[in-house]
């Protein structure tokens, strides 16, 4: 039962195909940020960072009905990242960021956001943005493996790291577990 309550912190449920502001409202809640667009529609955008791997987002025209609806951490949207745009544009095409690391002696400030990964379910994969004095200046991709436990799908590592060095994977430094 716990289980289920933490894995629904995690995300919203796949989209379907809403066409009015009240629907999206009742079955998902209060957006985690609303943005005002230039042509008077709305964009609902609901966050599933640091833990999702989606970001749902959802036009509303002025007398309610849902024009658009898109996944903000798809592959395709992830592409729209460019050179040069600012924050504000970034959030509004990605939405919520999970962390930021500041890099003081470069000056750059790199923004997260986990996203599906192309690896196993052990691997949690980030997109970056690179940010330096409020423009991007590049794009990247990380994943970040499990300390301990399981890799490959079989089994080895559980509490002495994982692959093919015994104790120094990515368990190092070992440490035992405290069954």
């Amino acid at each position: 039962m716990l289980a289920l309550a933490i894995a629904g912190c995690a995300g919203y449920p796949e989209a379907r195909g809403f066409t009015h502001e009240k629907e999206v409202i009742a079955t998902l809640g209060q957006p985690t940020r609303v943005w005002h667009n230039d042509d008077g529609s709305r964009t609902l955008e609901y966050a599933t960072q640091p833990n999702g791997s989606r970001g749902w987002m959802y036009t509303v025209a002025a007398d309610g009905r849902v024009t658009h609806q898109h996944d903000a951490l798809s592959d395709a949207n992830l592409a729209r990242v460019e050179k040069g745009m600012s924050v504000e544009q970034v959030q509004r095409l990605l939405g919520q960021h999970r962390s930021i690391q500041r890099f003081a002696l470069s000056g750059e400030e790199v923004w997260d956001w986990t996203i599906a990964g192309d690896y196993s379910r052990y691997e949690v994969t980030r997109f970056n943005v690179h940010f330096i004095n409020g423009k991007v200046v590049r794009t990247s991709r990380s994943v970040e493996y499990p300390r301990d436990g399981v890799m490959f799908n079989f089994g080895i590592g559980h509490g002495h790291g994982s692959g093919a060095f015994w104790g120094l994977g990515w368990g190092w430094p070992w440490r035992p577990h405290a069954w």
